[in-house]
């Protein structure tokens, strides 16, 4: 009878504390979907796709589908197998992918541009090292065919100028189809893609090679924006482009001195902004970026490598958007650009990723609410009124 009676007050224990455990499981659970898969959802969803205003005397619908909408984003820096320690590499992955795939999801680009450093090392990896970080690559970004993805070439990925190499060079356009002074036209849009790294000016065959498709890029370009009025014999030969004045993608930023007048949250913190910019290292040298502006006179430039976001206007006209890291292991608050473009038109909209510090704070409150669970669940969590009651008695017992 005794046994009897003890299996049946141990059962109710039991079942208790199996419940409680359960409990406990779903908690975590749920903390874990929502800090490292439903909070990409919450936060991009705020987003929204930037209104622009076309001359075009044209229907709701017409408009609609002559906007291109455009994902810009930079500096991605896919770690390799020398720095990168495999639980940085595995978190920054994860955080990367799931923000890409649920800009995806929930925005639908028509393209998506990565400004350059799409890895981190590029510059000096092994044939062996490379595959394995393309893969990585590929399975992070992955995107339906309706999405067309266009990277361009950063100095991790092709090493800084003196570290540069045709090998380099054509084994990073081999994957992604990219070559200085290629022109990509959508929807009758010119954007030219520009290898900064190769325009150090110091005549190198690399630097040759761009220079002249750029040269040449440039003089299709102008051809095709000549008045039939006013027709200039050297463009009867030249094959006519879409007359969109063109949007520079390229790496390098153009000559600026600092990021003295960069303002807004994601700007580079006040200890770095008085920092002098050096020329071909930090930004395109000034006669690089004269070159640029004369050649193309673009009616936008996006670039990237500095990490955080700037807004300048060079010759008083012509904008240049720093676009800021997109990985975590640059910035707390990465973002992208959400681009609404037309042939004569643009609107840009930023769109901010999950804090990173905001996410610890959350992990960090759950797990003292957890601890608090379990004290008081074991009555190891007493007020101190009770606490200091219980001491009294014990001495009035002695």
């Amino acid at each position: 009878m005794l046994s009897s009676s003890s299996t049946t007050v141990k059962n109710p224990l039991l079942k208790r504390r199996l419940c409680f455990l359960l409990k406990l499981v779903c908690f975590v659970i749920s903390v874990l979907i929502f800090c490292e898969f439903l909070i990409y959802y919450v936060v991009i969803f705020q987003c929204r796709w930037p209104e622009v205003k076309d001359g075009a005397h044209v229907g709701k619908k017409e408009t609609s589908a002559s906007v291109l909408k455009a994902i810009i984003l930079a500096d991605t820096h896919l770690l390799g197998e020398i720095k990168g320690h495999w639980l940085d590499k595995l978190r920054r992955e994860w955080q990367m992918e799931r923000s890409f795939q649920t800009a995806l999801w929930l925005l639908q680009p028509d393209i998506v541009f990565i400004l350059g450093d799409v890895f981190d090392e590029g510059k000096w990896s092994s044939a062996q090292a490379w595959a394995d970080d393309v893969r990585r690559f590929h399975k992070m970004f992955q995107r339906p065919v309706s999405t067309e993805l266009v990277a361009i070439a950063g100095n991790h990925d092709i090493g800084f100028h003196y570290e540069m190499t045709t090998y380099k060079v054509k084994r990073f356009g081999k994957v992604f189809n990219f070559t200085s002074g290629k022109l990509l036209t959508r929807k009758g849009i010119n954007f030219v893609l520009v290898n900064s790294v190769a325009l150090e000016g110091d005549g190198c065959a690399v630097c040759r090679t761009a220079e002249a498709k750029l040269a040449a890029l440039s003089h299709r370009l102008n051809c095709s924006q000549q008045k039939p009025s006013h027709p200039d014999k050297r463009c009867s030969d030249v094959e006519k482009l879409p007359a969109s004045e063109p949007i520079l993608l390229q790496h390098y930023p153009l000559y600026r001195k600092s990021d003295a007048e960069c303002s807004g949250e994601d700007s580079a913190p006040p200890e770095e902004k008085n920092i002098p910019f050096k020329e071909n290292y930090d930004v395109l040298s000034q006669e690089a970026s004269q070159k640029l502006i004369w050649w193309f006179q673009p009616r936008l430039v996006l670039s990237g490598h500095t990490h955080s976001a700037c807004e300048v206007l060079h010759a008083g006209k012509i904008p240049e958007v720093s676009v800021p890291s997109f990985s975590w292991r640059n910035r707390n608050n990465p973002s992208f650009i959400m681009g609404s473009i037309t042939p004569t038109e643009f609107s840009l909209q930023k769109c901010f990723l999950p804090y990173e510090s905001r996410v610890f704070t959350i992990y960090c409150a759950a797990g003292a609410l957890l601890v608090s669970l379990v004290l008081a669940h074991f009555q190891l969590l007493t007020p101190p009124f009770y606490f200091a009651q219980r001491l009294i008695s014990k001495h009035k017992a002695v």
